[in-house]
């Protein structure tokens, strides 16, 4: 048996920015449980392997007591599925996201036509946010207010260590 009350927000989540934040904290009111499936990009390289991203996500979402955040492998839909979920939460940038957002929401249709898709609006503060702009930011910048107008603070140190790890 499905459950509607439950929602997925997947996303690889490389870093959690401030953008996918908004999105949680204005999803999880709307719904019993919001399950956050971190995931991995095939088209991306990693700053972050899929445990620390969730640890990261876990960090900022704690004070969220309806938000569960887990890994997952493969497609999205099935991961909903192995939840007993009916709801995808998407969230979608204006300028960026609406025709990848689309197609991927069509296609996730034809998989699993019983699950809905919700798309939420990024606040216009977070509209040019995304994890890549950030790691360039963070790759540039040591000013960790900077940094701050793109990611939670929580997750400044770690992002910086693993930045350096990494060069």
């Amino acid at each position: 048996m499905t459950n509607s009350r439950t929602a997925v927000y997947t996303g690889s989540f490389d870093p959690v920015t401030l953008g996918h934040l908004h999105i949680i904290e204005r999803a999880a009111p709307l719904f019993e449980e919001l399950v956050i499936g971190v995931g991995s990009n095939a088209d991306k390289r990693p700053l972050f392997d899929p445990n620390q991203r969730v640890e990261l996500v876990r960090l900022v979402t704690g004070g969220l007591p309806n938000v569960r955040v887990q890994v997952f492998d493969g497609l999205a839909v099935d991961f909903v599925r192995s939840l007993n979920a009916r709801v995808m939460v998407r969230g979608i940038r204006p300028l960026t996201d609406i025709a990848g957002e689309f197609t991927m929401m069509m296609a996730n249709h034809q998989l699993a036509p019983d699950i809905e898709t919700v798309f939420l609006m990024a606040a216009e503060r977070y509209a040019h946010v995304s994890s890549s702009l950030l790691k360039q930011i963070a790759a540039l910048s040591e000013d960790d207010d900077q940094l701050a107008k793109f990611v939670p603070r929580e997750i400044i140190q770690s992002l910086r260590e693993q930045l350096r790890c990494q060069n």
